[in-house]
This record gives structure tokens, C-alpha cells and sequence, in this order.
């Protein structure tokens, strides 16, 4: 079925969708609440975001062996126990609030999230993978963003939860709802997910952190999405809710914490509605290339305007600006790796594509939040407005060694698409 130019996703797409949007409330329900929380309970600046990025350090390690799991053993198996995995991370919040005082709560903290890193590459790898071979050039870009907005539309659900949930019913109440759906998800996971992946030799060596793929693509797609994570979800996040504290900036007379969480979930709408349009557009196009750019120039305006806001609508229109940059490039970037990988080496890609997009993530709060505390936050996102500007140069660069041409066209082959109806299930 076709409305308004998009085709419907085949059933197992929509399964993957329901299952990482329930999981990834427990992605979004820390961050309004920790920055704040972490006075109240002695955790210093840089050990919150030390907490808050723990996740995306446990990938760098655990990135790679999940792409090669899936490359051997399958989609399915990594899918469910990943999402799994997360749905008890996420009770780990509920557990650092409910431990006595004497033990440190910081502890429980960095644990949940150790947890959620485990869980989060293996779903991350999973999702991508399944999406790639369900489609063909035709379709690959859209599959790739509707899937990465499934995962993403999770977050801003868990950023009001952690926002407006934790001012009203308290932090506990939160984080326990957030626990629940994301435990739902590998149950939505385990009885609608089929097998999709044709494996590869199972008798090979044993899988190692640093078995990824350093390819030109996987390494470029991976550079690109190192600077726009770094600049998002490291910074941006981490960072927000001190900003609005600062500026004495409230939506319907919320404290920092809420308000946050509102600004938030409309970057990550805003996210969300440019993943179609992207993926969409890309798939009509010949290159994918010219739409790629175009979104990163738009989430370097987004910065800019950030650096320069100083009220509810300035700071609204950024975040709409930069969720519109970020997502924009989510649908093509993918798809563009999926374009120039075998099928067989597309778990190994999406695993590239994780390690150095945690990287960015990982490093932006404990590098932003420091330096803002020593130098403002304006020159950090200004700062920040530069990576998507050196990521369009990246992306450039690579593409063009690989395929001698700025503009690649989409490839033709159809072959490595797997037809929905036929997937094995399990």
C-alpha cells in the first residue's frame, strides 16, 4: 500500500519498529534526570557524564562482535537477548535510587548503563541488518529510516517520561514505567522477529572487539556519524538541561529537568519526520549524495542557532533545525553503506557505523561538560555547528575514493534483497 509517496513496511519492519521504540524509553528516561539528580545525590559533573556515555563506551567493545554474531549466526537470537538486556538496564535506574545510603549510587548507575551498552549493540547491529535485507536500491533508503526512526522515537518518550513523569509521580515512578515497556519489547521481539540473515561460515575463529569493517564505506559512513553524534546526543543532551537552568528558559512552567525533556523529544520528532523524508528522497534519486549534504548543512545551522538562543522560540526552532539535520542524513547515510557492502559483510558495517558513532557519543558530555562549565555553553555548540560542515568533507573524500565519482548512483543489483514472505520463522 502507497500513501502520500511512501509504501508501507513489510510486517517484520513494523515488529522491529514497536520493539526498539518500547526499549528505547530507557535510553531517554536518564538524561533529564541525572544532571540534576547528580547534586542532590554528591555525583560530580564529569561522573554523570561519565554515566551518561558509559553505554556508548561498552559498544566501542561490543559494537564489533555483535556485527560479526549477526554476520554469522543471524538476526533473531542477537535481537531479542539484546533488547532483553536493555528492559533489565533499565531496572538498574529504579535499583541506584533504592539502595541504602551508605552504598554508592553512582555505582548502580554506571552499571545499568554498562548493561544498556551490552543490550544496545546487539540491537543496534540487529535492526540495521534486518532492514538491509528486506529491501533493494529502490527501498533502502526509506526501510533504514523508518528503522532508525523506530529507534529513535523511543528516546523523546523517554525524555518526557524522565522529565514530566519524574516532576509529577517522582524519579522512581519513571524509571520503573520505562523499565516496563522496555522489557515488553523482547517480548514483542521474540513473537513477531523472525530469522532474515543468511549466515556466513560458523567454524571460524572466535569473535574479537576489533573484528570490524575497515572499509572506505564503513569507515566513512562511521566518520560522519561520529561528528553527529558527538555534536547530538554527546553534547547537545548532555548538556540541555543545565542551558535552561542558565537562561532561566521554561515551557509550561516546568523546572529545567521537564522543560528538557520537551525540548528534547521535538529534536528527536523533528528527527524522526526527516528520517522519511530523507530515506524517501534518497530513493528517488540517483545519488544519494546532494541529499546527505543537504542535511548536514542544515543541522550546521541548527548549532549556530543554538549557540545564539535565548528564548522558548529560538531554542525551539534550533532543536527543530538540528533533530531536521540529524535525521535527514540517518535514512541515506545507512542505506549509502548498505549501497557499497556485500550482504555478507553488513552486520560488520552496521557494527563500523556503531563503534565510531559511539565514540562522538561517548565523548561529547565528558569533553562539553566540563568546557562548558569553564567557558559557556555558546562557544561549545558554535563548536559543535563545525562537525557536520568536517563531516560533509568526510563523506565527500570517501565516496569518491571509493567510487571515483563525488555523485554515486544507487546500485542496481536487487539480488541481496530478501523477500519478506520468505524469512524463516523461529
Amino acid at each position: 500500500m502507497t500513501r502520500f509517496g511512501f509504501e508501507r513496511p513489510p510486517p517484520v519492519l513494523l515488529a522491529v519498529i514497536a520493539s526498539t521504540f518500547f526499549v528505547g524509553f530507557g535510553g531517554g528516561v536518564v538524561f533529564p534526570i541525572l544532571p540534576n539528580l547528580g547534586a542532590v545525590l554528591g555525583i560530580s559533573a564529569f561522573m554523570v557524564g561519565a554515566i551518561l556515555s558509559a553505554n556508548r563506551w561498552v559498544r566501542l567493545v561490543a559494537n564489533a562482535p555483535a556485527g560479526a554474531l549477526v554476520d554469522r549466526y543471524g538476526t533473531r537470537t542477537p535481537f531479542v537477548v539484546g533488547l532483553f538486556v536493555e528492559g533489565v538496564a533499565t531496572l538498574g535506574y529504579v535499583v541506584a535510587l533504592a539502595v541504602p545510603a551508605g552504598i554508592a549510587p553512582e555505582a548502580w548507575f554506571l552499571l545499568a548503563r554498562v548493561l544498556w551498552g551490552l543490550g544496545s549493540a546487539a540491537v543496534f547491529a540487529t535492526a540495521y541488518t534486518i532492514a538491509a535485507d528486506l529491501s533493494d536500491s529502490g527501498s533502502r533508503g526509506t526501510n533504514m529510516g523508518i528503522v532508525r526512526g523506530g529507534i529513535t522515537m523511543g528516546f523523546p518518550a523517554g525524555l518526557v517520561l524522565g522529565g514530566v513523569v519524574s516532576a509529577v509521580a517522582g524519579n522512581v515512578a519513571a524509571f520503573a514505567v520505562a523499565a516496563a515497556f522496555a522489557l515488553t519489547a523482547s517480548v514483542v521481539a521474540y513473537r513477531y522477529v523472525p530469522e532474515t540473515h543468511v549466515t556466513g561460515d560458523r567454524s571460524g575463529d572466535s569473535i574479537k572487539p576489533w573484528e570490524v569493517d575497515t572499509a572506505v564505506p564503513a569507515l566513512t559512513v562511521g566518520l560522519v556519524n561520529f561528528g553527529l553524534m558527538f555534536a547530538y546526543i554527546g553534547a547537545l543532551f548532555s548538556t540541555l538541561v543545565l542551558f535552561l537552568g542558565a537562561n532561566d528558559i521554561s515551557l509550561f512552567g516546568l523546572a529545567p529537568q521537564g522543560t528538557s525533556g520537551l525540548f528534547m523529544a521535538g529534536t528527536v520528532v523533528s528527527a524522526a519526520a526527516f528520517m522519511l523524508v530523507g530515506g524517501r528522497v534518497s530513493d528517488t534519486r540517483e545519488s544519494r549524495t546532494p541529499i546527505l549534504l543537504i542535511f548536514l548543512a542544515v543541522s550546521f545551522v541548527g548549532f549556530l542557532l543554538l549557540a545564539r538562543a535565548g528564548s522558548v522560540l529560538s531554542l525551539g526552532l534550533a532543536c527543530v533545525f538540528i533533530g531536521a539535520g540529524q535525521g535527514g542524513t540517518s535514512g541515506p547515510m545507512m542505506a549509502l553503506l548498505a549501497d557499497l557492502t556485500p550482504d555478507e559483510r553488513m552486520g560488520r558495517a552496521s557494527g563500523t557505523n556503531n563503534v565510531l558513532g559511539d565514540v562522538g557519543g561517548g565523548l561529547g558530555p565528558m569533553v562539553s561538560l566540563p568546557l562548558i562549565e569553564a567557558v559557556g555553553f555558546a562557544p561549545i555548540y558554535a563548536a559543535c555547528a563545525a562537525l557536520p560542515l568536517l563531516a560533509g568533507g568526510v563523506l565527500l573524500l570517501g565516496v569518491r575514493r571509493e567510487t571515483g565519482t563525488f555523485l554515486p548512483g544507487r546500485v542496481a543489483d536487487e539480488a541481496g534483497a530478501t523477500d519478506p514472505s520468505s524469512v524463516v520463522d523461529s
